[in-house]
Formats: C-alpha cells, structure tokens, sequence
C-alpha cells in the first residue's frame, strides 16, 4: 500500500492515465489529487469522469483547486465576482465546449463531484494536503476566509525567499512553516521557476510541474519522494494550444 501525491492536471486525461502506469498504482494504493482537474486541454469532462470511476475502485483524496471552484460556479449559474471572460483565457472555453457535448444527467454527477471536493485533507503523520496553501499562522483549521486554500500564493512565495540558513528556532522563521510536518501545493508551477520536475523548499512541495501549460503532469511517493511524470502535455496534445 503505497499513498501517491497528483498535480494539477488541467484536463489532460492522457497525461493522468501515463503517470498512473508508470507508477504502477494498484487498487491497493491511495491517490490524493491537488485538484486543477478541468481548464485548459480538451479533456476536463473525461478527467472528472475518470475520477468519479476510481473513487469506486480505490481510495482516492480529492482537493478543490481554484479552476475546478470557477467550472463548478459556472455549471451552477453563480456569478457573483466571477470574471467569464477572464477564466475562458485561462481554460475555461475548453472546458465549456467539454460541457456542450454531455448530458444533464452526467452534468449533475459532475456538479456533485466538484461540490464535494475538500478544501484540504491532513494525514495521520501531520501532512498537509492542498491546492494552493493557507495564510493562517496557527495553520488551516483557524483559516478565516477559505477560498484561500484554493488561492492564496503566499505560502509558496515564503517558502521560495526564505533564507535555507535560517533555523525553525529562530524568531525570524514563519511560523507557518513549523505547523507541519511537511505541506504539498499545486497552484504555482514551478516552470515558473525554470523547473519541471517537484520542487521542495522548508517544509513545502510543490508538485504543480506545469501541465497546464508545457509541462509533465507529476506523480510522487509522498513516503520515498520517488516520483514519475508524463510527457510534455503540449506533446500529448500536440494540435491544442491549452493554456499556452
């Protein structure tokens, strides 16, 4: 039994069906998925289908990203702050074409799916698991606004200026980064920094590899950190522009 971590996949089935065979996940291992499973390649209705199908095969974690809250909002008629023409350049159209094609019945499993996604799951061993990271000092559970789980990129920022000299006994350590024993985000691709493989800093992974753009979609080990990676979306999809 072997507990596998899953970046943002932004609707490239293809790529979530490599990684998954080229980590050999069985029914016996546990999944938890950073969410980001819809906007920008054309198969964000097949991915959620895909996920409905292996929560009733496996033990399967999945956490609301932004993009899956902006398509849920969408398929829900909300409006209020929520920018359409603003999230069709960032996705959004694909997955509203995706949408067209099926019908009201899938529709409503798939809104049921996305109204059931958690904000973040924490692990016996005192590991975090969310999409974009949280600003509370004392850690999620006195998080005041909690679209910030899904938006905030301040954790991230943090952990990538903070000082690796610096001791977590020291006064000038974020106290966020001593609630946990370790925290995995997706949110911010690393290809932001020049990278594609997972990116580590104090207690925070990063496992956003860019698949929403150029990049692999990523599996890892959360035990081993042993990880695996897909082909280049934009190579899996080599007729899409995606998000690029």
């Amino acid at each position: 039994m072997r507990t596998f971590v899953i970046g943002d996949i932004h609707g490239g089935l293809l790529a979530l069906e490599q990684v998954l065979e080229r980590a050999n996940v069985t029914t016996e291992d546990t999944l938890i998925f950073l969410g980001d499973y819809v906007d920008g390649w054309s198969q964000s209705v097949e991915v959620i289908d895909y996920l409905i199908d292996l929560k009733s095969k496996q033990n399967c974690i999945c956490i609301r990203g932004n993009h899956d809250q902006l398509a849920l909002d969408w398929l829900e008629n909300r409006h209020d702050d929520f920018d359409e023409e603003m999230w069709y350049k960032h996705g959004g159209k694909a997955t509203v074409e995706g949408y067209a094609k099926i019908s009201e019945e899938k529709k409503k499993a798939h809104i049921e799916f996305l109204e059931n996604l958690q904000d973040f799951y924490l692990d016996d061993h005192n590991r975090l698991f969310v999409h974009a990271g949280f600003t509370n000092l004392n850690g999620v559970k006195w998080e005041y606004f909690s679209k910030l789980f899904y938006w905030d990129r301040t954790l991230w920022e943090t952990a990538l200026s903070l000082d690796p000299k610096l001791k977590e006994d020291d006064l000038h350590y974020p106290k966020r980064f001593t609630v946990y024993k370790e925290v995995y985000i997706g949110h911010t691709p690393v290809t932001r920094i020049g990278e594609t493989v997972p990116v580590n800093r104090a207690c925070v992974w990063n496992v956003d590899t860019g698949a929403a753009f150029r990049g692999p979609l990523t599996i890892l080990n959360i035990d081993t950190k042993e990880y695996w990676q897909s082909e280049p979306l934009n190579e899996l999809y080599f007729n899409e522009k995606g998000r690029n």
